[in-house]
């Protein structure tokens, strides 16, 4: 093969933990008769709340073929690339086994806003029941060196009023607040998707929101806007990069000499351009791309509604033209627009078949 599949996982394969039925019956395509795959596959999601492994032990278990931790990209995989922060301390923000995450993907000091709560318990205020009843002074010895947002946390109060604590007192949480310090310290973030499918009727927020959220608080405390060292996940450039070499590192394990020309990103758009001030230190880790094409192939199962008229301008703000994309990508029409559209991913995998004479 000479072309190989990004595969969106929700909204594609799977409406929260509920299997898509034309999934299935997609990837039985796929496999041979023994499971190994006919072409690269790699399934790319913005989700951040659990390990590669586990990722790929549930797309195994829903779509009914082995699937291997190396054909997983979460929305925080390339933060292995960014190893100028792996020996600082950072205040990770999110759900699920965070410090396991932070500490695979190399970072050497990760913390908890949970733990960062526990030492400076006068920090989280919000809600009167979480209040101290005692005051007890606590020395914790902490100063974070950059913040890292791996995806919406669950108590938004907590993690925002304490991420604000870090920003404006430079990692110093508990001191008065230093408006001057600015820029603040690094923060990364995955995942910007401000809205996700799962099995309501109605998208669900997703890390996006909050982040909008955080960023809004910043700029009404400070007046000044909230900085990003890096921006992962889809659309980002970084993540489609990086998913590419996960394809050829599949296709350089198989009897594939064929270089990888086209890729098909079954479920998502192509990588939107970022705002140039963003930290462009990852690039020399990646091999250049080098497929020549990348394709979008939406499906209708998903967030994507064909029907939504798609906005000349940003600042358009109607009924389903309004830009959902974060604030830091510029929007472009010619990119949002989808190669192909099909009913689901099983009608995605025959019309790639076709379109590359792909006999299996």
């Amino acid at each position: 093969p000479s072309f190989g599949f990004l595969f969106d996982i929700d909204g594609v394969l799977v409406r929260g933990k509920t299997p898509i039925p034309a999934a299935r019956t997609a990837f039985q395509k796929l496999v041979n008769s023994q499971g190994q795959f006919l072409v690269p596959v790699v399934f790319v999601t913005n989700a951040g709340n659990c390990l590669r492994q586990k990722k790929a032990d549930q797309l195994s278990h829903l779509l009914g073929v082995p699937i291997s931790q190396d054909q997983v990209m979460m929305s925080h995989s390339p933060l292995r690339m960014f190893k100028r922060y792996h020996e600082k301390c950072v205040l990770v923000s999110g759900q699920g086994p965070l410090l396991d995450i932070a500490q695979d993907l190399g970072f050497c000091q990760p913390i908890t806003i949970e733990t960062l709560r526990e030492k400076h318990p006068l920090l989280d205020a919000v809600d009167h029941d979480r209040r101290p009843s005692v005051l007890v002074s606590v020395h914790f010895c902490f100063k974070a060196l950059s913040v890292v947002l791996f995806g919406e946390p669950v108590r938004w109060e907590t993690s925002l009023q304490l991420i604000i604590d870090v920003l404006l007192t430079s990692g110093y949480p508990g001191n008065p607040y230093h408006r001057e310090n600015y820029p603040h310290i690094p923060v990364l973030a995955c995942n910007m998707d401000l809205m996700w499918v799962a099995e309501a009727q109605s998208p669900r927020f997703g890390h996006g929101t909050f982040m909008v959220c955080l960023e809004n608080i910043y700029k009404k405390i400070t007046g000044k806007e909230l900085k990003y060292e890096a921006l992962m996940g889809k659309p980002s450039r970084v993540t489609y990069q990086y998913a590419e070499q996960l394809l050829r590192a599949q296709a350089l394990h198989r009897p594939w000499h064929q270089p990888i020309h086209t890729l098909y990103a079954v479920g998502g758009s192509a990588a939107l351009p970022q705002d140039d001030d963003m930290d462009p230190g990852w690039e020399n880790q990646l091999a250049p791309a080098a497929a020549a094409h990348c394709r979008s192939v939406l499906v209708c199962t998903g967030v994507y509604n064909p029907h939504a008229e798609v906005p000349l301008e940003t600042r358009d703000s109607l009924t389903e033209a309004v830009f959902h994309g974060h604030r830091d990508f510029r929007f472009d029409p010619g990119l949002v627009e989808p190669d192909h559209i099909v009913p689901d991913v099983d009608a995605a995998v025959d019309l790639v078949f076709q379109l590359e004479n792909f006999a299996p």
